[in-house]
């Protein structure tokens, strides 16, 4: 955490996006003190706030390295699914395991984990995190059976839970609001989306050449290049009460329910996926799901050291900001996943030529990452989430213009990338909408809801409306339907996003 200083006013208008806390008199555990803060205690001036510093850099890379390695996780494997079944032996049905093994405990535990390293330090359990997912890897390269290659999954989607939210508070701590952290949030959201995308086209290269095993140990060899880097570059991560008893204990009670409630939301929805919403475990679970997730409000009312504060969720920022995430994510891995059917199922392209298109989309997507923050800083985090979600709408919209002509997969590649665009403007803005203002020593908590949401988005969009196209006799006009209600949803929810953000910003945004 930045130290106050001269150089650095301490008076802020508040609600202009920056904590109107003074970190040393909070009754939280105290966030780590970063040697990699802008503000130096060895007497040099401080850098510009729009240039970051050569560690700055360092720790930025370590933090966006780990963030992709956990972004390509969710896609390496998914073109090696037939043929990882067919060496281990895992009937098709099966196979949904491999994908569902690692977003139950990657989704289910991100708030819990979020706050654990609130309370008992960022820096061990990223490091920690980092340890597990580079084990757990090795074990799915080189498993042996079924068995062993879904508790590699497991572990690695537990690892992933830890490594999340730790490494983003440790971001957001890092680099104090403004121009210094609008631009690490764009490195970073841009790294994430190339990230899922670098993972289908590499996925499908790697298990070309070398086997699907190979997509497992890229993981593994990531994890063994960033953990040194991370050892030897993050600060040291303490809470700033070292007695037991003055510290927060952790909310048990919230953490079983809004755990359990997120894995057995999560198993539902991905195997929702699959089979449909009828199955009798699928209901059940979905039952379930929403049960404990009610629960979980109920008991946060009542903690006394609740694991997430409801006032925080009746920020408008953070209520908004979270739907903006919801929305953005899921509505964007819809639109991939149905435009992968409609490429190769319609237009008949291969695996590879379906990669280039999605190629071209993550190389828009960086160059929007490197301009995302000039856009922040003009119009401000809220103004951008909003204007984002109706850029990604629309462009979304326009691809309702596919046809079975290959000449369309000019206006998919088109379509596609330009919503990209802006969809990297709504993740970079709704993480900065989320975390301003919000204190240090809660930065695990924020950025614990703010990846939630982003595992959530990701898993409910396919089931939800994805769905639609994989049931429908005729592909095309499944395709279609799913593109309209995807670009009505995200048009509906800027517009909301707009007004409600726009009503909670009385004060003046950053």
């Amino acid at each position: 955490m930045t130290t106050k200083t001269t150089a650095q006013p301490t008076t802020r208008t508040p609600g202009d996006g920056t904590p109107g806390i003074d970190p040393g008199t909070t009754n939280g555990p105290r966030a780590e003190t970063s040697s990699a803060s802008p503000v130096r205690s060895g007497g040099g001036r401080p850098p510009r706030a729009d240039r970051l510093s050569g560690r700055d850099a360092l720790v930025l890379f370590v933090l966006c390295a780990a963030q992709f390695m956990v972004a390509l996780d969710f896609s390496v494997l998914n073109v090696a699914l037939p043929v990882l079944g067919r060496d281990l032996g895992m009937s098709p049905s099966a196979l949904q395991w491999a994908v569902t093994a690692f977003a139950l405990p990657s989704g289910g535990f991100l708030l819990l984990f979020g706050r654990i390293g609130d309370l008992f330090g960022r820096r061990g359990l990223f490091l920690t995190g980092l340890t597990v997912f580079g084990a757990a890897s090795l074990l799915a390269t080189f498993s042996w059976d079924p068995a062993s290659f879904l508790a590699g999954r497991a572990l690695q989607g537990l690892a992933a839970a830890a490594i999340v939210p730790t490494g983003m508070s440790l971001l957001t701590t890092t680099f104090p609001e403004g121009p210094a952290r609008d631009r690490a949030l764009g490195i970073s959201g841009t790294l994430l989306s190339l990230g899922f995308t670098t993972g289908m086209v590499a996925g499908g290269v790697l298990t070309d050449v070398l086997g699907w095993r190979s997509t497992m140990g890229l993981l593994s060899l990531f994890a063994l290049i960033v953990l040194p880097l991370a050892t030897g570059l993050l600060p040291a991560s303490r809470p700033r009460r070292t007695d037991a008893a003055d510290r927060p204990g952790l909310d048990v009670p919230g953490a079983v329910t809004v755990t359990g409630g997120l894995l057995s939301l999560i198993y539902a929805l991905s195997t929702a996926a699959e089979r449909g919403f009828g199955g009798a475990d699928v209901i059940t679970t979905l039952a379930l799901g929403v049960l404990l997730l009610g629960a979980f409000v109920l008991v946060e009312s009542r903690a006394d050291a609740p694991l997430v504060s409801l006032g925080m969720l009746r920020r408008p920022t953070v209520a908004w900001g979270n739907l903006g995430g919801l929305v953005t994510f899921s509505m964007m891995s819809t639109v991939i996943f149905v435009l992968t059917l409609y490429l190769q199922g319609t237009l008949g392209l291969s695996a590879f030529e379906t990669g280039l298109v999605f190629g071209v989309q993550g190389g828009l997507s960086a160059v929007a990452g490197m301009y995302a923050p000039k856009v922040i800083g003009r119009f401000g985090a809220r103004r951008t989430l909003a204007g984002s979600l109706a850029g990604q709408g629309m462009f979304v919209a326009g691809m309702l213009l596919l046809n079975a002509h290959t000449w369309s997969v000019w206006i998919a590649t088109a379509g596609v990338s330009l919503a990209s665009v802006c969809h990297l403007g709504a993740i970079v803005s709704y993480g900065l909408t989320v975390t301003s203002g919000v204190p240090d020593e809660e930065q695990g908590l924020a950025t614990g809801l703010v990846t939630s949401t982003q595992q959530v988005g990701i898993t409910v969009g396919i089931p939800l409306l994805g769905v639609l196209a994989t049931t429908s006799d005729d592909l095309l006009g499944g395709v279609r339907t799913v593109l309209a209600l995807d670009a009505a949803i995200v048009l509906a929810a800027a517009a909301l996003i707009a007004v409600g953000l726009g009503r909670g910003s009385a004060a003046r945004e950053r």
